[in-house]
């Protein structure tokens, strides 16, 4: 009776080790699963923020662009390395959202803009980053969502307090900037 009592402790102890590691390696798949996804959302703000440049290249010739445009270009390319977490990121996407609002109103205001080649490439490319950029904030949510379930949840809540995990934040873009850019008269 006593070797029955040993054996069932002992091994009650050891699936509660063998749940704490799979538990803990889980947590850890997500959070590094969110950096990574966070990097790639980083990376499509630089692309969006180089093909900006880019437009604003090819049509400063139309239009008299601002000094402090391009100067605000070259100030966000430099500090997005510096960007943490999905609430500076989510910032950070709202002011580039708002320079690409601005560069494409003066494209709007252009017709013989509209038509050019480069123009309609690169309007193209930033449709292609605008859903780039939906994809990864897609995931990057789902991964927080179970992330932040598990650590609502029992048992796995046990294991995030005693190993510290803390609920990550969401990548929100504001409810302004729901919608993706409108970019129909390049099609």
């Amino acid at each position: 009776m006593e070797v029955i009592f040993l054996v069932a402790v002992g091994g009650s102890l050891i699936a509660a080790g063998i749940y704490t590691a799979l538990t803990y390696n889980r947590f850890q798949t997500l959070r590094n699963g969110a950096e990574a996804t966070l990097g790639q959302v980083q990376v499509a703000l630089k692309k969006r923020l180089d093909t900006i440049a880019q437009l604003v290249d090819s049509v400063k010739s139309y239009a008299r662009f601002e000094q402090e445009l391009l100067e605000k270009i070259t100030a966000m390319r430099s500090s997005l390395a510096g960007t943490r977490g999905a609430a500076e990121l989510g910032r950070f996407e709202r002011d580039t959202r708002s320079l690409l609002g601005n560069v494409l109103l003066t494209v709007e205001a252009y017709p013989e803009l509209r038509t050019s080649e480069i123009v309609r490439e690169l309007t193209s490319s930033i449709r292609s980053l605008e859903t780039e950029l939906a994809r990864h904030r897609y995931t990057y949510n789902n991964i927080v969502q179970e992330f932040n379930t598990k650590i609502d949840t029992v048992p796995s809540n046990l294991v995030a307090k005693i190993f510290g995990f803390d609920k990550l934040e969401y990548l929100e873009f504001g409810e302004e900037i729901q919608k993706r850019p409108e970019l129909g008269w390049g099609s």
